[in-house]
């Protein structure tokens, strides 16, 4: 599978995006397209796991989301050493990545669920 097809979607932890961010018009900066109050972690959502979200169906991938320059210079070096520790990595607190099932619509409110195969 293509790398792109396994990163379509980047996910980060809605609690750690406002430690993060401060401000929640900031969040954006993170550069994830879905934000989740959900343990990230692989002991929870492990790849493979898939999620609804709103009519959308998507799929955990393995490829790690550790961030990247544009995170250290929009919220510094110490963000960037806090999701990237050692606990961070465990948590996942960058975040993970994700491809779509099925496409649908996600609005603000929906309750991401995991879907027990």
């Amino acid at each position: 599978m293509a790398a792109r097809t396994r990163m379509q979607l980047n996910i980060m932890n809605s609690r750690v995006t406002a430690l993060v961010a401060q401000d929640p018009q900031r969040w954006a900066l993170a550069g994830d397209q879905l934000y989740i109050d959900m343990d990230l972690s692989p002991d929870n959502l492990p790849p493979g796991t898939r999620l609804s979200i709103g009519s959308a169906i998507i799929e955990v991938t393995s490829p790690p989301h550790t961030g990247c320059k544009k995170f250290v210079a929009r919220f510094g070096l110490d963000a960037m050493m806090f999701v990237n520790s050692g606990i961070g990595k465990e948590l996942n607190l960058r975040g993970i990545n994700a491809k779509v099932i099925q496409a649908g619509t996600i609005h603000s409110n929906d309750v991401a669920e995991k879907i027990v195969r």
